[in-house]
């Protein structure tokens, strides 16, 4: 017996005579489909248009630039980006979302605050941190 399994082992050993080895294989493994998920298709951010916020809702991030200078923050998280800049008078939170139809992402929404996080006019604060003002 000890032989035997010494042979099976692959030693290069002959089987004695009329002795044979069935080999035996597993059957391939079931091929199943798996549905493949639909596209997922995104919401477009609702653009939040108010009087004083002409100029930086539907804006780039360059052309904000060009109005309030470099940001203090700029975080990118999945398809949203959101720019900060900061004063005396407030701070200014302006997030940009992909539009159907642009490449670019642009400005859709404009929050504000004081440092101590009560909530300031929106159209003020951009009016207070824009560039030569």
């Amino acid at each position: 017996m000890l032989a035997l399994t010494l042979a099976s082992c692959g030693g290069g050993g002959a089987m004695p005579a009329g002795k044979t080895t069935a080999i035996r294989s597993a059957p391939p493994p079931a091929r199943t489909s798996v549905p493949r998920p639909a596209p997922v298709t995104r919401p477009y951010a609702q653009v939040q248009m108010a009087p004083g916020l002409e100029g930086v809702i539907g804006a780039d991030a360059l052309q904000l630039g060009r109005v309030f200078g470099p940001p203090r923050l700029d975080v990118i998280e999945d398809d949203a980006r959101k720019l900060q800049w900061s004063g005396t008078a407030c701070i200014l939170d302006v997030y940009l979302y992909p539009q159907p139809g642009s490449s670019r992402p642009t400005a859709t929404y404009v929050d504000a605050r004081r440092g101590d996080g009560r909530d300031v006019d929106r159209a003020a604060c951009v009016a207070a941190l824009r560039k030569g003002s």
